[in-house]
């Protein structure tokens, strides 16, 4: 008997939509393929970090800070910079704060300004992360860097159509 190969269901989906709605199946399937792709992406990298005890949202706000010049920006700056809420800013950092690898105070500049700082133990541990999403090739090992290239240029436009970049 032959073996069949597993079913693709956003192929099927595709394929039920094109029967219904063939104007917007490409899309549905663009837009599926994104989410699922996000889902995979964010299990792998989480797999990658875990054993540094960070999620991807905790290590991005490493990474940041310690690639400030000073190892320390407004809470606002990150939000923006993150592309997140400041609510998350805010609890992403408390998390890291409890655990020693960043600080929090207001501006010398400006005291209404609320700066995090990442410490000693925030830095090493950013690096540590670091070599690890690298030896996990960021949860997609086996892509080239065309391959790598050519998603970022085709999701810029998604962001473009979005308003979130210029042309």
């Amino acid at each position: 008997m032959p073996t069949s190969e597993p079913l693709d269901p956003i192929a099927e989906a595709h394929r039920q939509w094109s029967a219904r709605w063939p104007e917007h199946a490409d899309h549905m399937a663009a837009v599926t393929s994104v989410m699922r792709a996000q889902q995979i992406l964010l299990s792998r990298i989480e797999s990658a970090l875990k054993p540094c005890g960070l999620t991807f949202a905790a290590y991005e706000a490493l990474r940041l800070l310690a690639f400030a010049r000073t190892g320390a920006l407004p809470m606002g700056k990150m939000g923006q910079r993150l592309m997140v809420h400041a609510a998350s800013v805010t609890n992403v950092i408390s998390r890291l704060e409890a655990r020693g690898l960043v600080t929090r105070g207001p501006s010398p500049a400006d005291r209404r300004v609320v700066l995090a700082e990442i410490t000693p133990a925030g830095r090493e541990l950013a690096e540590t992360a670091t070599a690890a999403l690298h030896d996990a090739g960021f949860g997609v090992p086996d892509l080239t860097a065309e391959q790598a290239e050519a998603i970022t240029g085709a999701l810029r436009a998604v962001r473009v159509s979005a308003g979130e970049v210029a042309p």
